[in-house]
């Protein structure tokens, strides 16, 4: 998983996991999304590779939000970073100079808490993570009595996850099948020095092996698109624009859920090739595509 083309050959080993989507975008090239305003009324961003590259806001991203918003376009990120709670995650934006509001951001963790039944659960989550939008759980670390005294296991993050734990996590639901959540659906982010690997990754790794109950949340999943629908209402389906780097996740689940869709090429998953091999060969074509939004 160390290259965009480790990380692309995954995402089509598990095409049968992902949804299913008739539509075939124009893939035409705009210079920015000022080019397109006129027939969107909302736009929805990606946050990694489209905003922001790890801790570094990409240039003119923030400038182009507001830009878009004087045209009178709504402006929404849907992201599937799950790492942060609703408070932490309008911070972090803050942070890298985005103007955004609170219902202007969804994220994938939302739209899992949302779902998650009663039950004592297991949590995979970063240790600055608070986890007070949690119902009653146990952090999980390196004690496998942890892991085998759950009802199931909600994975928000794989910051400093070991292929130890992985271990221990695959161990016991060999030894009891449960519902597994996972979070964040992507295999993998762009970060300032190199791609991460995400929980999407390690979920796939249990899937491979048919020992959970596995349920996948954020793009490209419908229940994070709901979500994303209602803060929306009376805005038709084909003019919402959603932009992302990524073909299986960001383009994919778009398009399944009748959004059109942009793909932004020069800071994510395609940085420094050329984009249309890819899309011929998934046969995911977006809507537009372009360098930077």
């Amino acid at each position: 998983m160390r290259t965009t083309q480790d990380i692309y050959a995954r995402y089509q080993e598990i095409r049968h996991l992902l949804p299913v989507s008739e539509s075939i975008g124009k893939d035409r090239k705009i210079g920015s999304l000022l080019d397109i305003a006129e027939d969107i009324d909302a736009f929805i961003f990606d946050a990694f590779g489209v905003l922001n590259v790890g801790e570094t806001p990409i240039e003119g991203a923030a400038e182009r939000l507001d830009q878009l918003r004087e045209r009178g376009c709504l402006i929404r990120v849907l992201t599937n970073a799950a790492s942060y709670d609703r408070a932490a995650a309008i911070a972090k934006f803050q942070r890298l100079g985005m103007r955004l509001e609170d219902d202007e951001i969804i994220t994938s963790r939302d739209a899992t808490l949302q779902h998650l039944p009663p039950g004592k659960w297991g949590v995979i989550a970063a240790e600055t993570d608070n986890l007070l939008d949690m119902p009653p759980s146990i952090r999980l670390h390196d004690d496998s009595d942890d892991f085998d005294a759950v009802d199931g296991f909600v994975f928000l993050s794989s910051a400093n996850w070991t292929e130890a734990q992985q271990e221990m996590l695959e161990a016991s639901l060999r030894n009891a099948p449960r519902p597994l959540f996972i979070a964040n659906a992507d295999l993998a982010a762009p970060r300032d020095d190199g791609f991460s690997r995400e929980p999407g990754y390690f979920g796939c790794q249990v899937a491979d092996q048919g020992t959970a109950q596995l349920r996948f949340f954020g793009k490209p999943f419908p229940e994070v698109y709901a979500l994303a629908d209602a803060t929306l209402p009376g805005i038709a389906p084909h003019r919402i624009a959603m932009c992302g780097d990524t073909l299986h996740t960001d383009i994919l689940g778009a398009a399944a859920h009748g959004w059109r869709t942009v793909l932004v090429t020069q800071d994510g998953l395609f940085t420094g090739l050329d984009a249309n091999t890819f899309i011929q060969d998934s046969g995911i074509y977006p809507d537009w595509k372009l360098s930077r939004i």
